[in-house]
């Protein structure tokens, strides 16, 4: 380990956003738009990170680590302690000055803070709660905050923590307790679904539901939790009813409780877990928690351990990709595990969307009558979305529908088309037959998402990547562009 005493504040935003990286804290934005003489900003400045808020509109964030020490040594991480690499700790008054000196020069929108464990739980949460605290009532700071929580940490210090952030994330670190007590032996299963579910309370109690119509929905599903779950430990925490204390003294600005929702991590690919049994945790963590989204991180190896898989080939982004297909099956279409996957195809195809593979599996149910079927049938059919689906419902009241209507709602008819039919008719004479739609949907180029089957480095800029960034277009073609 290599410690500097004395340190420049940059020097510890290189360090501190560099390690940050591994954390998934929001949707990438995907835009790729260099800043140029005529403006201020760069979307591509890192450490800044990209999330969505409900109505669409991206936030950047300025995502990075409050330590990279830490008293804990788990295998897959970067930031163990057995690892020799600088370490490097900011104090509350710097990320909280930091994060108003990118605030007023309009860099971001808001903070991501993380941690690595500084000399105990209690200890670090303190440290992350008087950063917030400095922000809120000191800098008078409105913007957006999303805060990791540190499991073990007294629930006094995460119940305060909930007042003054607007999201809040616990990570679950890897899909189950087994691969837990090999690979991060320090930490348990229970301790990080305490917090979890602490926040969870918190949020029902101050009705603070985000996206949730039905309030009380969520003791119902609590209730009807069965036994036969197979994470014991999940069941245990579901049950238990002391050792969560609310905290009374709430702080003095008017604030929700983490009124942007809590989330988790897992990272997957590091230990032998199936999409099934990733996916049925994950399934339990949105029944049981309320949890706003549930992230996928693919195992990157960054550190030399015989018991961690090789990646040779690269992360599993595929796999991850075909996981968050599926959790958005979850969320949004109505599908449950059990749906997409089982004991006997316990992972997903890696060619084919989620999808488009279940429906493949039962084609029974196919042809579906668009002008017939209702929300949830069409939800089930590959190329209709949500939004798809809603704008069938509305238009075929004052028409019947045929495939050039489609065409124009934004149907993806290139994969529909094996699936439905317009007045009773197909669009082509196609033979329902699996052999032959697989190998149709296979053909496809988007099944596979641009360039994650080719050589990737996967890695995140970092705030000073762009120091002799040159704008590459010419003066005519900015003329142009503007």
């Amino acid at each position: 380990m290599v410690i500097q005493e004395s340190m420049s504040l940059q020097r510890k935003l290189e360090i501190l956003s560099d390690a940050a990286k591994y954390d998934v804290a929001c949707t990438s934005s995907g835009v790729d738009r260099k800043g140029n003489s005529s403006g201020m900003g760069n979307s591509l400045a890192c450490g800044i990170c990209h999330t969505f808020s409900a109505d669409g509109r991206c936030i950047s964030l300025l995502k990075i680590l409050f330590t990279n020490e830490c008293i804990f040594d788990c295998k897959y991480c970067i930031n163990r302690s057995s690892n020799d690499v600088v370490r490097a700790s900011f104090t509350p008054q710097e990320v909280s000055e930091l994060t108003m000196e990118f605030y007023r020069r309009n860099y971001i929108e808001g903070l991501f803070l993380s941690s690595g464990i500084l000399v105990s739980p209690n200890h670090t949460m303190e440290l992350i709660l008087e950063t917030v605290r400095l922000l809120r009532e000191v800098h008078q700071f409105n913007g957006y905050i999303h805060c990791k929580a540190i499991p073990g940490a007294d629930p006094v210090l995460v119940e305060m923590l909930g007042w003054y952030t607007d999201r809040m994330s616990v990570n679950l670190e890897l899909p189950t307790a087994e691969s837990l007590k090999e690979l991060a032996p320090h930490k348990n299963r229970k301790n990080i679904l305490k917090p979890i579910r602490q926040i969870q309370l918190g949020r029902q109690n101050h009705r603070e539901y985000i996206g949730l119509t039905d309030h009380q929905m969520l003791p119902k599903q609590i209730a009807s939790n069965k036994p036969d779950k197979q994470d014991l430990e999940m069941n245990e925490v579901l049950s238990m009813s002391s050792g969560i204390v609310p905290y009374t003294k709430k702080p003095k600005i008017k604030r929700s409780f983490v009124p942007a929702g809590l989330s988790t991590q897992m990272i997957i690919g590091a230990t032998k877990e199936t999409d099934y049994q990733i996916m049925s945790v994950a399934e339990a963590l949105y029944d049981n928690f309320d949890l706003k989204r549930v992230f996928y991180s693919a195992f990157m190896n960054v550190n030399q351990d015989n018991r961690l898989p090789s990646t040779e080939a690269g992360p599993p982004l595929l796999r991850e990709h075909r996981l968050y297909q599926a959790d958005w099956l979850l969320r949004f279409y109505g599908f449950q595990t059990m749906e997409l996957l089982d004991e006997q195809h316990p992972n997903f195809n890696v060619l084919l969307d989620p999808k488009c593979d279940w429906a493949l599996r039962h084609l029974e149910m196919f042809p579906v009558e668009i002008n017939k079927a209702d929300y949830y049938t069409l939800l089930r059919v590959p190329g209709i979305g949500t939004n798809s689906a809603q704008r069938i419902i509305m238009a075929r009241k004052s028409a019947v529908l045929d495939f050039q209507d489609l065409k124009r709602m934004g149907i993806v008819l290139k994969r529909a088309v094996y699936f439905i039919t317009c007045n009773g008719k197909m669009m082509y004479p196609i033979n329902i037959e699996e052999n032959f739609i697989t190998r149709q949907l296979v053909a496809l180029k988007d099944q596979i998402p641009l360039g994650i089957d080719k050589d990737i480095t996967y890695q995140q800029l970092s705030l000073f990547d762009d120091v002799n960034f040159k704008i590459p277009y010419s003066g005519t073609s900015m003329v142009a562009n503007i």
